[in-house]
Parts: structure tokens; sequence; C-alpha cells
């Protein structure tokens, strides 16, 4: 029956994922007035996740937090902020819902759970999956990665719309389709501005964008977007998701994909920044990136396992 106790273990177990492992010092991470706050889809303790400017803080910093994202992950999702039962009959939870405050940490030494599929051993390095933010153990060096072919195309769009603040409203489409990920360029617009979510509207069309730099204001002017279509015609292993980083001989260092079209991890077309052709060829997908984080004991798969970024020595 739900609710009663259904296992016994041999041993009790040594935590839960996200509690600290250690004393050693601990830091957090920086947020201002307003932030930070769980994204939309929540935030699950025990995993790494990354700031957005879905909404901006007081001091026009990011100001949500996602178990998902970009480049290096921000922090760490420790267990002092707990997870909520909202489930009818939901047992435990992990998750922070929406829009509830959290602080991330920095750094420090916590229990988790390795995700990976080998185990891991004391001096592996831990990686972060820009998918979910769960955690796996590797050499330093060997990225999760998945093998693709496909090509990528320039695409553009042309809007006219106002900027206030970090929020574009877009109140035409002359031509294309907007999406995260999208540069975006027009007299008064700062450069390297670009959208990072659609709060509202057409999908891809008129409506407001969240946009990644704050304190601009620009009034009723032609805007125009740029970026890149990832076209998948073959998958040799793993699984696609927003976040994870491309690599080939011809592809620009540091290119991402920040959107699914067609695609959902499989075959199908994807929203790559930055802008950039690309004939077809073998691609090369790191899902998840390599943190300063060490892990401290072994576990299999499965398993929990302690990690820390303090060097030894």
């Amino acid at each position: 029956m739900s609710g009663f106790q259904r296992v016994v273990n041999t041993q009790p177990a040594p935590a839960i994922e996200g509690d600290f492992c250690n004393t050693n010092p601990r830091f957090s991470v920086d947020a201002g007035p307003g932030g930070l706050v769980a994204g939309d889809n929540g935030l699950i303790v025990g995993r790494f996740a990354w700031l957005s400017y879905e909404e901006v803080d007081a001091n026009d910093a990011p100001a949500i937090a996602n178990n998902f994202g970009a480049g290096s992950p921000a922090g760490f999702v420790h267990r002092d902020q707990q997870g909520l039962i909202t489930g009818y009959l939901q047992e435990s939870s992990m998750l922070i819902p929406q829009g509830f405050q959290v602080h991330l940490m920095a750094r420090a030494g916590f229990w988790v759970r390795n995700n990976g599929n080998t185990e891991a051993l004391p001096g592996m390095k831990a990686f972060a999956s820009y998918a979910d933010g769960t955690v796996s153990f590797a050499p330093s060096g060997s990225v999760p990665s998945a093998s693709v072919t496909g090509a990528i195309a320039a695409a553009t769009a042309a809007v006219t719309g106002s900027i206030n603040d970090n929020i574009l409203n877009v109140s035409a489409v002359t031509n294309g389709t907007l999406y995260p990920g999208a540069t975006i360029s027009g007299a008064g617009i700062a450069a390297g501005t670009k959208i990072v979510e659609q709060l509202d509207g057409v999908p891809g069309g008129t409506g407001d964008y969240a946009v990644n730099i704050g304190e601009q204001n620009v009034q009723g002017e032609a805007i125009n977007a740029t970026y890149g279509v990832l076209t998948v015609t073959a998958i040799a292993s793993g699984h696609l998701a927003v976040g994870d980083a491309l690599t080939a001989a011809g592809i620009t260092a540091g290119t991402s994909i920040t959107a699914f079209i067609t695609g959902a991890g499989g075959l199908g077309t994807y929203v790559v920044d930055p802008t950039q052709t690309f004939a077809s060829g073998t691609i090369t997908v790191g899902t998840a990136i390599e943190t300063s984080f060490f892990a401290r004991s072994a576990g299999a798969p499965g398993e929990l396992v302690k990690m820390d970024a303090t060097p030894y020595g």
C-alpha cells in the first residue's frame, strides 16, 4: 500500500543526494534583489543549475535558475532547499516548484547520484548534463558525447519591434521565424543581444521575448535576427538536447544547440548559435560539460558519490 515501507537495507543510506558531504569552505552564487527563483520547470535538488535572463533582478542580473543550460553551470542545488510534495499521494519530492526562491552553491562538498554508465572513482572529474543537470564521472577530458551526421545553414528573420530593459516586443514580422539563441541587431540595439526565450504571443512571431542584455530602450525599429539551423540526417549514438555543444572541423568553437525546430533529440532540425554554415559531415555533440568538481569516493551507476571542488595537496 502507498506510504508503507517497502525496502529494508542491510546498511543505512550514507546520505540523500544534495547533502553536504564535509565541512569544507562553502561559497554561494551571488544574486541580487528578486533572484534567484526556480524556472518554469522548477529545480531538482542534487543537480547542477544554470542562470537565465528569462527575468532580471533589480540590478539587471539573471534572476532565474534552471537544471538545464549551455556552457558552465552557475552552481549546485543543495538540499537545504527542500523539494515540496505537491502531487496527490506523492510520497517524496526533490522538486522546488516554479517561482520559489532558491540559492545555488558555487563551491562545497556534496553527495550526488552517479547518473553515468560507468563507476565513479576517486579523482575522476564530475560532468554536468546540459539537458537536466545530472552528474556523471569520467577522467578529465572524457566529455560524454553523441555522434551525428548533419549540416548547418545560416537563417535570418526580419521584424519590427521595441526593447524595454530586457524585453523585446515584436509588433510585426516581415519574414522568417524567431528562436531562442538568435542574435538580433538594429538601430540602438546593444551588440551581442540574443533572444533567450519567448514569453508570450504567436510562436516565433509577434509577442514578447526575453533578451540577454538589459537596460535597453529601443522603440519601433526594424530588427534583424540571425541564427544557424542544424539539420540532423543520421544518429550514430546518443541523444541531442538544448545546450549541447557541437564540434567538428569547420564548426565555430563554442557552437551550441539553443532550440528545437522539428527535432526532439533525434533526426530533424535544431537552432544553433552562432550563425554559420557547415557542409554535411560527422559532428560530435558534447552532452555534458566538465566541472571543477572531483569524485572523492567510489560509486557504481545509480549510487551516491562524494563530490568536492577542493583539490588535494
